[in-house]
């Protein structure tokens, strides 16, 4: 056994004329270029692994010689042209990961018929170049061992030698066996798609990929494999409609076990006809999990009736309306660009479950009553909302901030305040908020009052939000660990001076670990005590123009592990001294030419590992 696994070795010495005896070999995750001509010298070798070797050009040409070999493993070894030939020869391999055909090189596929042995995993790239009558001849069907197949023609659709006919002869021939678990199809040209890839006697069949066969304009009657658990679809330019082919003539069964439905970068895609009138027609009883990318033209509503639908993803559909109303399971919500969003209320409050996640982005029309949103997205675990333009707060759209953990509110230009009046003064329960994440709302100019009544929020972090000037030191929610701050434009200090005044000296006690302040132009100082960071470990601050101190009282909090200071032109002072802040490890300052001299007391310092 030999392994150079992952070693930043290019090339190999030809030595393997002395290490006949070897029966395995790894050099995956490496920069050979090429193997040594001697490598085909290991009568004995049994397993060849080069996955992942991006840089190997080629295999040698006589491999045909390592007569006993089982494994080849070429995955990620996408700069090989082509496979030897006379690999046919190696009648003993079970596993072959890709069977490279070359320009030029058709016949070669031919030579598929003697390694009848070949079982798992297997992809048959270089199509294009193959012809049906040598595809036929390979004998795919009699693989009865390959559990998934990958069928992959080049992706340079332009090329002259591409022809629709060809290929679709090609694909015709190249009928899998009928134990097959999982297909893939990639970049095929025909025009249409051949009638076995819907066969029901695939019985085993649990996945289909069809990914950029740019010249199909239809699909197959997929809903004839009756076992399929998981179907994607992608990149499919010329197909405008999918209506009630893709269910086959028994639709009443058609789709009954898929749990899982991608369609992604369907450029042309306009119409989606499910029948839904017909009650004959499937309405995909064991789906979970539908997403919906990137398919700009498609208009009207998504299916009604998803009774098991779980997770629900929309992304960059523009045109379409996604309703949420009929699919009582949903658990999570994400969509990111669509017409309107809808929940008509239809199902009563019995038979719908409270979502867990919610992200919702650039919706154009958020037509969902407050009690409907209550009831299915108020209790959320994750809740993200972006790119709502006219968004002036939660509760405009009837949601609060104590339902949920984990809070995240991007780019809403219109955003004044996270909680209206009545919130500030009546909190019904326990928040169980743990992270608040802000960015890009440029109106935004305070956090909640009530933050200090939440008692798990341990990070926040707020971004770009020109209207944030400072913070009120009472309002830090207890338990609060990380603080990030970053490209507020006109935060002048992180504690806002003369609300402290005006606190009583019983004021919460942060216990604030983590800070870190960037791109802050405004910022003066952080605090006038020292006090309202005296948990800090971690201080991090880059890119304040005008910081001109960290705390007025010139005191570093005590038990400081890492401070942390970039390009901060007109600060002075860090500290008086180091003395009482023994625990530090690291000091990192760049470009604050005004600091004349380290302070007194780093020799003190018996933990500093680097400065």
């Amino acid at each position: 056994m030999l392994s150079l696994s992952g070693y930043a070795i290019t090339e190999l010495p030809d030595v393997f004329e002395n290490l006949k005896h070897l029966r395995y070999l790894k050099f995956s995750y490496t920069h050979i270029k090429c193997l040594p001509d001697s490598l085909c010298t290991l009568y004995h070798l049994e397993t060849l692994l080069l996955n992942c070797c991006f840089m190997l050009q080629s295999l040698p040409s006589k491999m045909e010689n390592l007569v006993n070999l089982h494994y080849l493993d070429i995955r990620g070894a996408d700069a090989i042209e082509r496979i030897p030939f006379r690999i046919d020869k190696l009648t003993k391999l079970q596993r072959l990961t890709d069977f490279i055909i070359g320009e030029g090189d058709g016949c070669y596929i031919r030579g598929l018929k003697y390694l009848s042995n070949l079982k798992g995993d297997f992809r048959l790239s270089g199509l294009e170049n193959v012809n049906g009558e040598d595809a036929g001849e390979a004998k795919l069907n009699e693989k009865q061992g390959i559990h998934r197949l990958v069928l992959h023609w080049s992706e340079k659709f332009e090329k002259a030698s591409r022809n629709k006919e060809v290929e679709e002869w090609v694909l015709d021939s190249l009928r899998p066996p009928k134990k097959l678990e999982q297909l893939v199809i990639q970049n095929y040209g025909g025009a249409k798609f051949s009638t076995w890839i819907a066969d029901p006697s695939f019985k085993n069949m649990l996945s289909l990929e069809l990914h950029d066969c740019k010249n199909c304009k239809s699909l197959p009657s997929i809903g004839r494999l009756l076992l399929l658990k998981d179907l994607s679809i992608s990149g499919l330019d010329q197909v405008h409609k999918i209506g009630a082919e893709l269910f086959g003539e028994n639709q009443s069964n058609a789709f009954a076990s898929l749990e899982s439905l991608r369609f992604d970068n369907m450029l042309n895609w306009e119409e989606w006809d499910l029948c839904e009138d017909d009650e004959q027609v499937s309405k995909f009883p064991s789906l979970r999990f539908l997403s919906i990318r990137k398919c700009p033209l498609l208009l009207g509503r998504l299916p009604t009736i998803l009774q098991s639908l779980q997770t629900l993803e929309i992304y960059e559909c523009q045109r379409l309306v996604v309703s949420i109303s009929s699919l009582p399971l949903l658990c999570e919500l994400r969509v990111q660009g669509c017409e309107e969003l809808v929940d008509e209320g239809s199902l009563s409050v019995q038979k719908v479950t409270s979502l867990k996640a919610v992200s919702v982005s650039n919706i154009s029309n958020f037509n969902i009553s407050a009690e409907r949103i209550m009831l299915r997205f108020a209790n959320s675990e994750t809740l993200d909302i972006s790119g709502c333009k006219e968004l002036g707060s939660l509760s405009q759209i009837g949601l609060r901030l104590v339902g949920h953990r984990f809070i995240t509110i991007a780019d809403c230009p219109q955003l004044v305040s996270l909680e209206t009046e009545e919130e500030r003064l009546q909190l019904d329960k326990i928040p169980g908020v743990e992270s608040l994440n802000i960015r890009n709302c440029e109106r935004l100019n305070r956090l909640p009052e009530a933050l200090h009544a939440f008692p798990l929020i341990t990070r926040i972090q707020l971004e770009s939000c020109p209207g944030m000037v400072c913070f009120a030191e009472s309002n830090f929610p207890p338990a609060l660990k990380e603080l990030t701050i970053g490209n507020c434009v006109n935060l002048q200090y992180l504690v806002d001076e003369k609300e402290n005044n005006n606190k009583s000296a019983n004021s919460n006690t942060c216990l604030l670990e983590r800070l870190e302040i960037s791109y802050c132009p405004s910022l003066i100082w952080l605090s006038s005590r020292g006090d309202i960071c005296n948990r800090l470990q971690h201080l991090q601050i880059m890119d304040c123009s005008k910081l001109s101190s960290l705390f007025l009282n010139a005191k570093l909090p005590v038990i400081l592990k890492q401070l942390f200071i970039w390009d901060c032109p007109v600060l002075e002072c860090i500290a008086q001294d180091f003395r009482e802040t023994i625990d530090l490890e690291s000091i990192g300052i760049r470009g604050a030419e005004k600091i004349k001299s380290l302070l007194r007391g780093l020799d003190k310092l018996s933990h500093l590992q680097e400065i």
